[in-house]
Protein backbone atom coordinates (compact mmCIF):
# COMPACT_ATOMS: atom_id res chain seq x y z
CA UNK A 1 0.00 0.00 0.00
CA UNK A 2 1.12 3.13 -1.30
CA UNK A 3 2.42 4.84 2.07
CA UNK A 4 2.77 2.22 4.61
CA UNK A 5 5.81 2.39 6.27
CA UNK A 6 8.56 -0.53 5.51
CA UNK A 7 8.86 -3.52 7.57
CA UNK A 8 12.58 -3.74 9.21
CA UNK A 9 14.21 -6.40 7.44
CA UNK A 10 16.29 -8.85 9.52
CA UNK A 11 19.57 -6.79 8.54
CA UNK A 12 18.11 -3.65 10.06
CA UNK A 13 17.62 -5.47 13.44
CA UNK A 14 21.04 -6.60 13.10
CA UNK A 15 22.60 -3.03 12.68
CA UNK A 16 19.99 -1.54 15.28
CA UNK A 17 20.71 -4.20 17.92
CA UNK A 18 24.74 -3.91 17.34
CA UNK A 19 24.45 0.11 17.52
CA UNK A 20 21.97 0.29 20.55
CA UNK A 21 24.12 -2.41 22.47
CA UNK A 22 27.38 -0.77 21.66
CA UNK A 23 25.02 2.52 23.24
CA UNK A 24 24.22 0.75 26.30
CA UNK A 25 28.13 -0.70 26.96
CA UNK A 26 29.20 2.93 26.62
CA UNK A 27 31.20 2.17 23.79
CA UNK A 28 28.94 4.38 21.38
CA UNK A 29 29.26 7.50 24.06
CA UNK A 30 26.77 10.51 23.98
CA UNK A 31 27.49 12.94 21.32
CA UNK A 32 29.50 10.78 19.02
CA UNK A 33 28.62 11.07 15.32
CA UNK A 34 27.46 8.07 13.32
CA UNK A 35 28.58 8.52 9.83
CA UNK A 36 26.24 6.22 7.51
CA UNK A 37 29.11 4.89 5.43
CA UNK A 38 31.22 3.98 8.04
CA UNK A 39 28.51 2.24 9.71
CA UNK A 40 27.78 0.32 6.87
CA UNK A 41 31.05 -0.46 5.79
CA UNK A 42 31.41 -1.96 9.64
CA UNK A 43 28.40 -4.15 9.29
CA UNK A 44 28.34 -4.89 5.70
CA UNK A 45 25.12 -3.17 4.70
CA UNK A 46 23.84 -0.53 2.09
CA UNK A 47 23.26 2.99 3.68
CA UNK A 48 19.59 2.31 3.02
CA UNK A 49 19.84 -0.06 5.63
CA UNK A 50 22.18 1.82 7.97
CA UNK A 51 19.04 5.24 7.51
CA UNK A 52 16.50 2.27 8.57
CA UNK A 53 18.27 1.14 11.68
CA UNK A 54 19.02 4.51 12.46
CA UNK A 55 15.34 5.66 12.46
CA UNK A 56 14.72 2.74 14.69
CA UNK A 57 17.08 4.03 17.38
CA UNK A 58 15.88 7.74 16.80
CA UNK A 59 12.66 6.23 17.71
CA UNK A 60 13.68 4.65 21.05
CA UNK A 61 15.39 8.29 21.57
CA UNK A 62 18.99 6.31 21.61
CA UNK A 63 19.97 8.40 18.39
CA UNK A 64 19.17 11.83 17.53
CA UNK A 65 18.84 12.58 13.51
CA UNK A 66 19.95 16.04 12.68
CA UNK A 67 18.83 17.72 9.62
CA UNK A 68 22.23 18.13 6.93
CA UNK A 69 24.60 17.39 10.21
CA UNK A 70 23.42 13.09 10.32
CA UNK A 71 22.51 10.82 13.14
CA UNK A 72 24.29 11.41 16.63
CA UNK A 73 24.20 9.34 20.28
CA UNK A 74 21.54 11.10 21.93
CA UNK A 75 22.58 13.11 25.12
CA UNK A 76 19.85 13.48 27.60
CA UNK A 77 19.37 16.88 29.54
CA UNK A 78 19.56 17.09 33.22
CA UNK A 79 15.75 17.48 32.85
CA UNK A 80 15.14 14.43 30.64
CA UNK A 81 17.32 12.59 33.09
CA UNK A 82 15.72 13.25 35.77
CA UNK A 83 12.32 12.72 34.46
CA UNK A 84 13.54 9.04 32.95
CA UNK A 85 14.62 8.35 36.67
CA UNK A 86 11.24 9.83 38.07
CA UNK A 87 9.26 7.79 35.68
CA UNK A 88 11.22 4.45 36.77
CA UNK A 89 10.35 5.19 40.35
CA UNK A 90 6.90 5.69 39.35
CA UNK A 91 6.41 2.41 37.78
CA UNK A 92 9.06 -0.20 38.59
CA UNK A 93 8.28 -0.27 42.20
CA UNK A 94 4.45 -1.54 41.45
CA UNK A 95 6.33 -3.66 38.50
CA UNK A 96 8.72 -5.68 41.68
CA UNK A 97 5.37 -5.80 43.54
CA UNK A 98 3.48 -7.84 40.72
CA UNK A 99 6.23 -10.01 39.91
CA UNK A 100 7.25 -11.53 43.71
CA UNK A 101 3.65 -12.29 43.14
CA UNK A 102 3.96 -14.17 39.60
CA UNK A 103 7.50 -15.20 40.00
CA UNK A 104 8.46 -18.93 38.77
CA UNK A 105 11.69 -21.16 39.87
CA UNK A 106 12.65 -20.63 35.97
CA UNK A 107 12.21 -17.17 36.51
CA UNK A 108 14.56 -17.24 39.31
CA UNK A 109 17.18 -19.42 37.64
CA UNK A 110 17.23 -16.77 35.10
CA UNK A 111 17.59 -13.49 37.34
CA UNK A 112 20.71 -15.82 39.35
CA UNK A 113 22.31 -16.19 35.75
CA UNK A 114 21.46 -12.00 34.92
CA UNK A 115 23.23 -11.11 38.38
CA UNK A 116 26.50 -14.16 37.80
CA UNK A 117 27.55 -12.54 34.53
CA UNK A 118 26.90 -9.06 35.51
CA UNK A 119 29.46 -9.95 38.51
CA UNK A 120 31.66 -11.57 36.32
CA UNK A 121 31.55 -8.85 33.77
CA UNK A 122 32.56 -6.10 36.61
CA UNK A 123 35.43 -8.89 37.57
CA UNK A 124 36.44 -8.73 33.95
CA UNK A 125 36.80 -4.63 34.43
CA UNK A 126 34.12 -4.57 31.52
CA UNK A 127 32.02 -1.83 33.00
CA UNK A 128 29.94 -1.26 29.81
CA UNK A 129 28.70 -5.09 29.60
CA UNK A 130 27.92 -4.90 33.19
CA UNK A 131 25.83 -2.06 33.07
CA UNK A 132 23.60 -3.11 30.08
CA UNK A 133 23.49 -6.52 32.06
CA UNK A 134 22.37 -4.39 35.04
CA UNK A 135 19.56 -3.10 32.73
CA UNK A 136 18.65 -6.37 31.90
CA UNK A 137 17.76 -7.62 35.37
CA UNK A 138 15.20 -4.89 35.74
CA UNK A 139 13.58 -5.54 32.33
CA UNK A 140 13.35 -8.95 32.91
CA UNK A 141 11.49 -8.03 36.24
CA UNK A 142 9.27 -6.05 34.21
CA UNK A 143 8.53 -9.22 32.02
CA UNK A 144 7.85 -11.58 34.79
CA UNK A 145 5.04 -9.02 35.88
CA UNK A 146 3.29 -9.71 33.41
CA UNK A 147 2.87 -6.75 31.96
CA UNK A 148 3.16 -6.42 28.49
CA UNK A 149 2.69 -2.56 28.13
CA UNK A 150 4.27 -1.08 31.05
CA UNK A 151 7.43 -3.68 30.52
CA UNK A 152 7.41 -1.71 27.04
CA UNK A 153 7.88 1.33 28.54
CA UNK A 154 10.21 0.48 31.26
CA UNK A 155 12.30 -0.90 28.60
CA UNK A 156 12.96 2.43 26.68
CA UNK A 157 13.35 4.18 30.25
CA UNK A 158 16.36 1.70 31.41
CA UNK A 159 17.77 2.15 27.31
CA UNK A 160 17.29 6.04 28.35
CA UNK A 161 18.89 5.30 31.88
CA UNK A 162 22.23 4.32 30.07
CA UNK A 163 22.59 7.32 28.19
CA UNK A 164 21.95 9.17 31.39
CA UNK A 165 24.53 7.35 33.31
CA UNK A 166 27.44 7.69 30.69
CA UNK A 167 26.97 11.29 31.26
CA UNK A 168 26.23 12.41 34.75
CA UNK A 169 27.43 9.06 36.83
CA UNK A 170 29.69 10.87 39.62
CA UNK A 171 32.45 7.70 39.48
CA UNK A 172 33.28 4.72 37.60
CA UNK A 173 31.02 2.58 39.96
CA UNK A 174 27.43 3.60 38.72
CA UNK A 175 26.45 0.09 38.83
CA UNK A 176 23.56 -1.48 40.16
CA UNK A 177 25.14 -2.70 43.83
CA UNK A 178 25.30 -6.53 44.11
CA UNK A 179 23.60 -6.50 47.30
CA UNK A 180 20.17 -4.63 45.97
CA UNK A 181 19.96 -7.07 43.18
CA UNK A 182 20.30 -10.10 45.71
CA UNK A 183 17.86 -8.60 48.04
CA UNK A 184 15.61 -8.36 45.43
CA UNK A 185 16.23 -12.02 44.17
CA UNK A 186 15.50 -13.22 47.90
CA UNK A 187 11.87 -11.04 47.97
CA UNK A 188 10.91 -12.43 44.70
CA UNK A 189 11.78 -15.76 45.65
CA UNK A 190 9.80 -15.90 48.70
CA UNK A 191 6.58 -13.84 47.02
CA UNK A 192 7.09 -10.73 49.35
CA UNK A 193 5.09 -8.29 47.13
CA UNK A 194 5.34 -5.49 49.85
CA UNK A 195 9.36 -6.04 50.30
CA UNK A 196 9.65 -6.48 46.30
CA UNK A 197 8.03 -3.17 46.11
CA UNK A 198 9.97 -1.17 49.04
CA UNK A 199 13.64 -2.47 47.92
CA UNK A 200 12.89 -1.23 43.97
CA UNK A 201 12.14 1.49 45.23
CA UNK A 202 15.34 2.47 47.24
CA UNK A 203 17.14 0.82 45.10
CA UNK A 204 16.20 3.87 42.40
CA UNK A 205 16.81 6.10 45.04
CA UNK A 206 20.21 4.64 45.33
CA UNK A 207 20.93 4.98 41.55
CA UNK A 208 20.14 8.77 41.34
CA UNK A 209 22.23 9.71 44.24
CA UNK A 210 25.52 7.93 42.15
CA UNK A 211 24.58 10.56 39.13
CA UNK A 212 25.67 14.28 39.11
CA UNK A 213 22.12 15.78 38.25
CA UNK A 214 22.96 19.49 38.96
CA UNK A 215 23.33 22.30 36.34
CA UNK A 216 26.58 23.90 36.49
CA UNK A 217 26.92 27.53 37.88
CA UNK A 218 26.20 30.49 35.14
CA UNK A 219 29.60 31.20 33.23
CA UNK A 220 31.09 34.41 32.60
CA UNK A 221 29.06 36.07 29.61
CA UNK A 222 31.87 37.88 28.22
CA UNK A 223 35.36 37.90 27.29
CA UNK A 224 36.28 41.16 29.88
CA UNK A 225 34.13 39.58 32.22
CA UNK A 226 36.16 35.95 32.39
CA UNK A 227 39.10 38.19 32.45
CA UNK A 228 38.34 40.47 35.29
CA UNK A 229 40.51 40.80 38.35
CA UNK A 230 39.01 42.79 40.25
Amino acid sequence: MTGAARKPSKRDQTVSDGLATAIHEHRLTPGMKLNEDEVGEIFGVSRTIVRSALQSLSHERLVVIEPNRGAFVAQPSIREAREVFEARALLEPRTAHSAAIRTTPADMDLLKRHIDEEHAAIDAGETGRALRLSGSFHIEIARIADQATIATFIGQLVARSSLVIAMYWRRRNALCESHAHHALLDALAAHEADRAEELMTSHLVDLVSLLELTEPPDGPTSLKEALRTE
